[in-house]
């Protein structure tokens, strides 16, 4: 099926919605999917998605919560009847249902919770962080017991009736909820009736504690190519589990996050965020960033008299710094992107420094090599040639160490590799640049050797 263009629909919507023939705008939002209905109901002015949500069906009124961002969709609720909140929440799936909740006033909340039909499968929900694996998890519908047998279980899966998606895996428990095994539905369809589940599971079952982060929860449900991932407290009681979608959920928050932390943001930004909200998550860094600059500047200033002797070298700062800052970028892309996904540790500083070096060498031959022809062509000077790309070759090498080291050193210090270290590596890569390039300068043009 192909991406429906939702422009038109919206127009044809909000002309129904101004003409108040709701059978039509409804039929509209009801013949789309879910991700197009909520992006058709998001973009419509807070006052005509109050018009439009009462005439919806729960289902719909649901999905369209679930997919709507998560602070369009508090707004909505907030402006929500305590009832009427409760009717949508009790149709959505649970985890959704608590992620809503959970962004509400404690007293909208227990409002809300108060006003439900089936207020226990969110509460447990509550508990646990946002970003923890208990945060993410949804209440579990089926489970097996260890002494059913095939044939009995095969039976309490038709009166329990589960959807397609509660069934990927069927896990497994002892009488008092600990987590034991997990079986495939196969599996329970080609045994004997008589055969009892204890015997046909298996028993080496991957799972979470409900305070496990969200990302580590993500990467071992993709390291294992998981559709699900059993939740289970200190005791190992099944609590809940985390399905596929949550995954891809995940994965997005958090390669969005690294991607605002990078450019010193620290919370996501979307376009229409107001200016002072996006200032006061901006500018703290660019202060930092400007103070760690004063020392680049600092060395520039130490060698006044080498730059005023020789002009010429002014020409050359944008490339010396440029290139090993693009060096620099491009190993700490990789290795906060190898400490994220967890194939690299502080364990691993060592070997992945040295593999860096080398890269650098090799790059910096290269670079070096080719800026180093570029001056002398450029300024008719071999010295200057000469001292332009040795110092490109050092701070290539200098650049792709700091790109390896300081993400590393910042894991093992529990701070958030992509939130400082691109402020630290640039600090580091332009002082270095700075002072290596004008150093071999003075040491070549004052006659020091």
């Amino acid at each position: 099926m192909e991406r429906v263009e939702v422009e038109p629909i919206l127009e044809q919507v909000r002309a129904a919605i101004a003409a108040q023939d709701w059978e039509r705008a409804v039929a509209l939002v009801e013949a789309l999917r879910p991700p197009d209905q909520a992006e058709i109901f998001g973009d419509l002015p807070p006052a005509e998605q109050d018009q439009l949500l009462p005439h919806l069906d729960l289902e719909d009124s649901a999905d369209i919560l679930e997919e709507l961002e998560e602070e369009e969709a508090v707004e909505v609720a907030k402006r929500l009847d305590a009832n009427e909140l409760a009717r949508i929440l009790d149709e959505m799936e649970p985890d959704e249902a608590a992620d809503l909740v959970g962004d509400l006033t404690p007293e909208r909340a227990a409002e809300a919770l108060a006003a439900m039909e089936e207020p226990d499968e969110v509460r447990p929900l509550l508990l646990h962080a946002d970003e923890s694996a208990g945060g993410l998890m949804t209440s579990v519908k089926v489970l097996l017991h260890k002494g059913m047998t095939a044939e009995g279980a095969i039976a309490y899966l038709r009166a329990v009736a589960p959807e397609s998606d509660d069934v990927y895996y069927l896990f497994v428990v002892d009488q008092d909820m600990r987590l034991v095994g997990v079986v495939s539905l196969r599996q329970l369809v080609v045994s004997p009736p008589w055969k009892r589940v204890e015997d046909i599971m298996d028993p080496d079952v991957i799972y979470v504690r409900a305070d496990t982060d969200q990302e580590e929860a993500a990467r071992l449900m993709a390291r294992y190519d998981l559709l699900a991932l059993p939740v289970v407290d200190e005791h190992r009681r099944m609590l809940g589990i985390i399905t596929h979608d949550d995954l891809v959920e995940v994965l997005e928050e958090e390669a969005t996050e690294d991607i605002y932390r990078l450019g010193g943001v620290l919370d996501e930004n979307p376009p229409d965020v107001p200016i002072p909200a996006a200032l006061r998550t901006r500018l703290p860094w660019l202060v930092l960033n400007l103070g760690t600059a004063l020392a680049s500047a600092t060395i520039l200033s130490a060698f006044e008299s080498t730059i005023a002797r020789v002009a010429v070298l002014a020409a050359f700062f944008p490339i010396v710094a440029g290139v090993s800052g693009s060096a620099g970028t491009q190993t700490l892309t990789v290795t906060v992107r190898g400490l994220a996904l967890g194939e690299l540790s502080p364990r691993d500083a060592l070997p992945a420094i040295g593999r860096e070096m080398l890269i650098g060498l090799a790059n910096g031959v290269a670079i070096g090599g080719l800026v180093a022809i570029i001056a002398l062509v450029w300024k008719d000077t071999p010295l200057l040639g000469a001292v332009v790309g040795v110092a490109t070759l050092l701070n290539m090498i200098g650049a792709g160490i700091a790109g390896a080291l300081v993400p590393v050193l910042m894991q093992a210090l529990k701070i958030d590799p992509a939130l400082a270290s691109p402020i630290l590596v640039t600090t580091i890569t332009d002082a270095s640049g700075y002072f290596i390039y004008l150093g071999l300068a003075t040491l070549v043009f004052t006659g020091w050797i």
